[in-house]
């Protein structure tokens, strides 16, 4: 029976040896899947202020811009309707309204297709922060799969 556990003996021990290296090992590994997700998850947070800093920026911009168009065509109104009140006939008050409805209508048009470019401009600019880690994600799957 000696001479049994004599040979036991040393089986046990790398038997325990083993075990304790694999769990070793098993806990480092989720240890350093933790610190990934973890560094994942503040750079994502990072991602999300900075958009929102883009965003609020373009937010800025885009008021200001639809502040100095309003100001400019209530300005040109203004100037036109006391234009309109020098007139000395009615065809001349139809020719310079008419006139006046076609400049503000294409300043109009101008004025959409301007603010339409800020804001698709100021879309992809706030959402590349997104994107980015987006794509960071897809790689953090990809390095954790292989």
């Amino acid at each position: 029976m000696a001479a049994e556990n004599e040979k036991m003996t040393p089986s046990v021990e790398t038997f325990a040896a083993d075990a304790q290296k694999a769990v070793t090992e098993q806990v480092e590994k989720a240890s350093k899947s933790f610190e990934t997700v973890s560094a994942f998850g503040q750079e994502t947070m990072e991602a999300m202020l900075k958009s929102q800093g883009i965003a609020a920026k373009a937010a800025e911009e885009l008021q200001a811009e639809v502040m100095a168009y309003t100001k400019k065509s209530v300005e040109e109104t203004v100037a036109h309707a006391k234009e309109l009140g020098s007139v000395h006939s009615l065809a001349e008050l139809v020719e310079k309204q008419t006139a006046f409805a076609k400049v503000s209508f294409d300043s109009m048009m101008r004025q959409s297709a301007r603010v339409n470019e800020m804001l698709v401009s100021a879309t992809k600019d706030a959402m590349a922060p997104f994107n980015a880690r987006v794509a960071a994600s897809v790689d953090l799957m990809k390095s954790t799969a292989a």
